[in-house]
């Protein structure tokens, strides 16, 4: 997969000289809403977090273009629970320097549609937990934090797709929804989670571009 990435960049290099006069450099950020898809967190709730990185595009025609970004994304889900006078909170929170390398056709002036694969690279897994109990009258709290990288895969693959509005001034705001299509969980039987897992992402982001 690796190799992949690695050619793909390769000849994003080779069409960027090529078309250096009209490539496009830009910064975007903005706000994330993931969570992990599959049976053992169905009724766990997403994490809230956020992405920013850089973004270059590259014209191939009039109406089409290509746009690999590189972003660092929080990513993850949270969850709670009672058990009897123990109330538990849990989250997930996976990072990732996320590669997505988007289609992207302008279907109106300033208005574009994109599509594409995405490339994760894991930057952080950790499970932070915090639980009070309460038992005659005494409240007992406890909180922590556990590195889990050993049960997260390395390597996320996805798919992006989603809708762009480009200002004149260079201003441009677009919404992704990126769904994963590789197993997070990379834990041994008996580990972390039970079943498959695949990251989900809807993604609300402004940038400029010089």
């Amino acid at each position: 997969m690796k190799k992949i990435v690695l050619a793909v960049v390769a000849l994003l290099g080779v069409v960027t000289v090529q078309a250096q006069d009209e490539v496009s450099f830009g910064v975007k950020g903005g706000v994330n809403f993931a969570k992990l898809q599959g049976d053992d967190v169905e009724d766990a709730d997403g994490r809230t977090g956020f992405h920013l990185g850089a973004i270059v595009e590259i014209p191939v025609t009039e109406k089409f273009s290509v746009q690999p970004e590189v972003m660092y994304s929080q990513q993850g889900l949270q969850s709670e629970f009672e058990d009897g006078n123990t109330t538990s909170e849990s989250k997930l929170k996976l990072d990732y320097i996320n590669v997505p390398i988007l289609g992207k056709y302008y279907v109106a002036e300033g208005l574009s549609l994109e599509a594409g694969p995405q490339f994760g690279f894991r930057a952080k897994a950790e499970q932070e937990f915090e639980s009070s109990t309460t038992s005659g009258g005494v409240t007992v709290e406890s909180e922590g934090t556990e590195n889990i990288e050993d049960s997260i895969a390395g390597f996320d693959m996805g798919a992006a797709i989603g809708a762009g509005y480009e200002l004149n001034t260079g201003l441009f705001f677009q919404a992704r929804y990126v769904i994963g299509l590789s197993n997070v969980d990379d834990s041994d039987e008996g580990g972390l989670f039970e079943d498959d897992l695949t990251n989900s992402n809807l993604q609300f982001s402004v940038g400029f571009k010089f």
